[in-house]
C-alpha cells in the first residue's frame, strides 16, 4: 500500500514537472515568435494606439501647469494651498500606479488599461464642475488615480509587443508623447482661456476617455502575459493572428524562424510584489525606485510651478502660458535625442547624461540674469527633462520578468509619485523664503542624486530580449 502511494505521488510529481516544463517551453516559444517579427505597420499601429492614449493622459496631467494661476486667483489660494492642490493628483497617481501594476500582472494588461481611462475621464469631468477648492482637490485625486493606473500598464503593454532591436527606441518615443501632450495642454488652455475659464479646459479633456473603445477592439492582449499565465491556447491564437497580420504587410513573404531564447527557470510563482524583491531583482528595484523618486521630485516640483512663477514675476496669464509652451517645445528634440542614444549608446549612460543635464539647466534657469537667458535656459532644461523621461520609460519595464513587469513598473512609478507629491507642495512652502533661485537649486540637487544612483546601481539592457534580461 505504502509503495503504491509513493509510486502514485512520484508519477504525479513527474507529470506536474513535465507539464510545467512544457508550459515553460511554450512561454519561451511565444516570446521567440514575437522577437523574430520584423517591425511593420501592424506593430506600429498598436504602438500608435497606446501612444495616443498616453497623449490624452499627458494632456490631463500637464494642464494644471497652465491653469494653476487662474485657479489660485478664483479661490484665493496661498502658495502652500496651491502646492497642496497640485499634489492631490499625485496622491491619486501613487495609489493608481501601485495597484494597477499588480492588477495588470494578475488580470491582464488590456483590461486594466481600459479601466484606467474610465477613471481619468470621470476625474477630469468632475474637475470641470468643482464648486470650490476642496472639491477640486478630490476631483484631482480621482483624475490622478486614473492617470497613475495607465502609465505602468501602457509601459508593460508596449514593451511586450516590441522586439529587442527596436524596443528602446519606441519606448523612448512613447514617452515623447508626454511633451507633445504638455504642449497640447498649453495650446488648449491658451485657446479656451481666451473665451472661457479654467473649467472648460478640464471639460474638453474628459472627452478623449472614450478612446477606450479603440483599445478594446483594436489592441490584443499581450501574448507574453497570456503564455506566462498558462493561457497557452489563447496565446497561440493571438500569436497566429499577429503573425498573419505581419505577414500580410510583408506581401506574404515567409517570416524568419524563431531564434532560441533561454528557458524560463521554473520556480514557485510568487506574488508579483514579492517577485521584485528576490535576489535577482532587489538591486534593480532599489535603483529604479530611488531614481524615480528624485527625478520626479525635481521635475514636478519645477514644471507644475512654471506658469505660476512667471505670473508672479509680472507676466499676464496669456503671456505666461505662451512662454511655457515655447519652453516646452525643446522637449521634442529632447526625447528624439534619447530615442537615438538609448539604442546607440545604451540606457544607463543616456539616463545619467539627461539627469545631469537637467540639473545644470535647472540651476541656471533659477539664476537667469535676464529674460533672454530665462528662455535659453528654460529650453535647455526642457530638452534634458523630457530626454530623462524617455530613458526612464524605456529602461524601467526591461528590468523585470513578464510575471512582474507591470508590478515593477507600477511600483517604481508609485514611488516616483511620492516625489511628485512632495515636490509641488515643497516648492509652495519654500518659495516665499528661498525665492526662485532656491527652488531651482532644490530641483537640480534632486537630479544629481538620481544620476548618482543610476551610476552606482544601474545595469545595461540595450539590445537584449526581455527573457534574456529576466533569465
Amino acid at each position: 500500500m505504502a509503495g503504491g502511494i509513493a509510486s502514485s505521488v512520484t508519477e504525479t510529481a513527474a507529470f506536474d514537472a513535465e507539464r510545467a516544463s512544457t508550459a515553460s517551453m511554450e512561454d519561451v516559444l511565444i516570446a521567440a515568435r514575437l522577437e523574430r517579427l520584423p517591425m511593420t505597420a501592424y506593430q506600429r499601429g498598436i504602438f500608435a494606439i497606446i501612444a495616443t492614449a498616453w497623449l490624452f493622459d499627458s494632456i490631463d496631467l500637464g494642464s494644471l501647469t497652465f491653469v494653476l494661476g487662474s485657479i489660485r486667483k478664483q479661490f484665493d489660494l496661498s502658495t502652500a494651498q496651491a502646492g497642496l492642490l497640485s499634489s492631490m493628483s499625485f496622491v491619486g497617481m501613487f495609489v493608481g500606479a501601485a495597484l494597477s501594476g499588480m492588477a495588470a500582472d494578475r488580470f491582464g494588461r488590456k483590461r486594466v488599461f481600459q479601466v484606467s481611462m474610465i477613471f481619468w475621464g470621470l476625474g477630469s469631468l468632475w474637475c470641470s464642475f468643482a464648486p470650490d477648492a476642496l472639491t477640486l482637490g478630490y476631483a484631482r485625486l480621482l483624475l490622478g488615480f486614473g492617470m497613475g493606473m495607465e502609465f505602468p500598464v501602457g509601459l508593460a503593454m508596449a514593451s511586450e509587443f516590441l522586439p529587442a532591436g527596436t524596443r528602446g527606441r519606441y519606448m523612448a518615443i512613447l514617452e515623447g508623447f508626454w511633451p507633445l501632450g504638455f504642449i497640447t495642454a498649453g495650446l488648449l488652455s491658451l485657446v479656451l482661456l481666451q473665451y472661457f475659464d479654467w473649467r472648460a479646459v478640464f471639460l474638453a479633456q474628459a472627452v478623449p476617455s472614450l478612446f477606450l473603445f479603440v483599445i478594446r477592439f483594436l489592441v490584443p492582449e499581450s501574448p507574453r502575459w497570456l503564455a506566462d499565465h498558462g493561457h497557452q491556447a489563447e496565446a497561440d491564437r493571438v500569436m497566429n493572428e499577429i503573425e498573419a497580420k505581419v505577414s500580410a504587410r510583408l506581401d506574404g513573404r515567409p517570416l524568419p524562424e524563431p531564434e532560441p531564447l533561454p528557458a524560463r527557470v521554473l520556480k514557485e510563482r510568487k506574488f508579483s510584489f514579492l517577485e521584485i524583491w528576490t535576489p535577482t531583482y532587489a538591486p534593480r528595484t532599489v535603483m529604479i525606485w530611488l531614481t524615480w523618486f528624485f527625478a520626479l521630485l525635481g521635475f514636478y516640483g519645477l514644471t507644475t510651478w512654471l506658469g505660476a512663477l512667471l505670473q508672479d514675476a509680472g507676466y499676464s496669464v496669456s503671456k505666461s502660458v505662451t512662454y511655457t509652451i515655447w519652453i516646452s517645445l525643446a522637449g521634442i528634440p529632447g526625447f528624439i535625442a534619447s530615442a537615438i542614444l538609448v539604442e546607440v549608446w545604451g540606457r544607463k549612460p543616456t539616463c545619467i547624461l539627461m539627469l545631469l543635464g537637467s540639473a545644470a539647466a535647472a540651476y541656471l534657469y533659477g539664476h537667469s540674469p535676464s529674460f533672454v537667458w530665462l528662455i535659453v535656459f528654460g529650453l535647455t532644461m526642457q530638452f534634458f527633462l523630457f530626454g530623462m523621461w524617455s530613458v526612464l520609460y524605456a529602461y524601467t519595464p526591461e528590468l523585470y520578468p513578464t510575471r512582474a513587469r507591470a508590478t515593477g513598473a507600477g511600483c517604481a512609478s508609485a514611488v516616483g509619485r511620492l516625489g511628485s507629491l512632495l515636490g509641488p507642495y515643497l516648492i509652495g512652502v519654500i518659495l516665499p523664503s528661498l525665492g526662485q533661485g532656491g527652488v531651482f537649486a532644490l530641483g537640480a540637487g534632486s537630479f544629481v542624486i538620481a544620476a548618482a544612483v543610476v551610476f552606482a546601481l544601474g545595469i545595461e539592457t540595450k539590445g537584449k530580449a526581455l527573457e534574456v534580461l529576466s533569465h
